[in-house]
């Protein structure tokens, strides 16, 4: 595997530590901004919304750039937003941080996966995939509890101020580690970029990509008080547990990358198949220690460790560029969204397990949303990417 994947991994998990530091810091963001909890709540969804809905146009805006410059030019807004989050002083600047960050991360997001198909070799594009998003998978095992330890400890601002240093690391090594390539838009233009979303298939794997992190999302988000208030665990205990979620996450992430390259389609398939089976069996044992703690990791087997295997279908229906990337995260963003506010609105009204149902319904949709390509799958083989290679590692200068 290219050492220059690795480097886009570090880039990653600097930027998905960015996203979850609020969700550790809520009260003493709070009480620093003199704004109330759910407030500070909003910026999780600021940043969210920027991702979805900003993201895809700063990727059209950095194309015409040579690619490692324009990774450089999107640690540039990135570190500028965070360094506005470290020092605001009011609500309105926080906000106006958390869109900045959420649109450069989005746009970094969609770069670094181009880069990683055309530096890798085209049957281990899935593979290099999961080694960068390996980032995403420890965001989320020690980006948020190192970040929230050392708010607690040092301030909120000081997580902060850690993950701009961890940035300009980041951004040094990706000067050092990857290589000189083209432009994106060398192999066509933008033009060619809106051509990919013109075939049916690929709306069709978009949404897919929603339903399997919609059903992911809606119970991760309520984990804490599922796992305290149904399941009967001590406050003191589920950080220990979220720990082990997320290194579930880092198993199933490896796991799928080895598969992904061969076996897209059908991973997705039992991926699903088994969220749908771990989610319905949590909703209906949450009450029962062990069984709960086992599809909860189960859930972190199978959930947004289908990520190598969603890009790599979307790859092979349109393309490996940093448009397509971007929207398909803009898509992924959005199962993010739904996931977490129907299950709030489901914890509302129906009590701590709907969320859990609301996602082995979402898990059921992704399923039904696969049975057409499993269909066509029949009758031919998996379809390859129209594009085998963007720019190989020999055409890189």
């Amino acid at each position: 595997m290219p050492r220059a994947v690795y480097v886009l991994a570090l880039g990653i998990f600097a930027m998905v530590t960015s996203e979850f530091v609020v969700a550790g810091l809520m009260p003493q963001m709070a009480a620093g901004l003199d704004v109330t909890v759910p407030q500070i709540g909003y910026l999780i969804t600021a940043f969210a919304l920027a991702m979805a809905f900003g993201g895809p146009f700063l990727t059209v805006t950095v194309m015409r750039l040579p690619q490692r410059q324009a990774l450089m030019v999107l640690f540039g807004v990135f570190l500028v937003g965070n360094v506005l989050a470290a020092t605001a002083t009011t609500y309105a600047v926080m906000l106006l941080a958390r869109v900045v960050t959420g649109t450069a991360s989005q746009a970094f997001f969609g770069v670094s996966l181009s880069i990683c198909a055309q530096l890798a070799r085209p049957e281990e594009r899935g593979r290099a995939t999961s080694v960068a998003l390996n980032g995403l998978m420890l965001g989320t095992l020690l980006g948020l509890p190192l970040s929230t330890l050392m708010g607690e400890h040092l301030g909120w601002r000081a997580a902060f101020w850690a993950i701009t240093v961890l940035t300009v690391a980041a951004a040094l090594c990706t000067l050092a580690g990857v290589p000189r390539l083209g432009r994106a838009e060398d192999g066509g233009g933008f033009g060619k970029e809106l051509a990919a979303f013109r075939r049916p298939g690929l709306w069709l794997a978009l949404v897919t990509s929603t339903f399997i992190i919609g059903a992911t999302f809606s119970a991760f988000s309520y984990f804490n008080p599922i796992l305290t208030e149904v399941t009967g665990f001590g406050s003191g205990a589920v950080p220990v547990l979220l720990i082990a979620y997320g290194a579930a996450t880092v198993i199933g992430n490896h796991v799928v990358g080895r598969l992904a390259d061969r076996y897209a389609l059908n991973v997705l398939a039992a991926g699903l198949a088994l969220n749908l089976l771990f989610l319905t069996g949590f909703a209906l044992l949450a009450h029962l220690a062990l069984p709960a703690v086992v599809f909860m990791l189960g859930i972190g087997l199978v959930g947004v460790t289908m990520n190598p295997a969603m890009v790599t279908r979307v790859q092979r229906i349109a393309n490996a560029r940093p448009l397509v990337n971007s929207v398909h995260a803009s898509f992924i963003t959005l199962g993010v969204g739904i996931g977490s506010s129907l299950g709030g609105v489901g914890v509302t009204h129906f009590g701590l397990r709907a969320p859990l149902w609301l996602g082995a319904g979402l898990a059921a949709l992704g399923v039904l949303s696969l049975l057409p390509e499993l269909a066509a799958r029949r009758r031919a083989p998996e379809p390859t990417s129209p594009e085998r290679e963007l720019v190989s590692p020999q055409r890189a200068r």
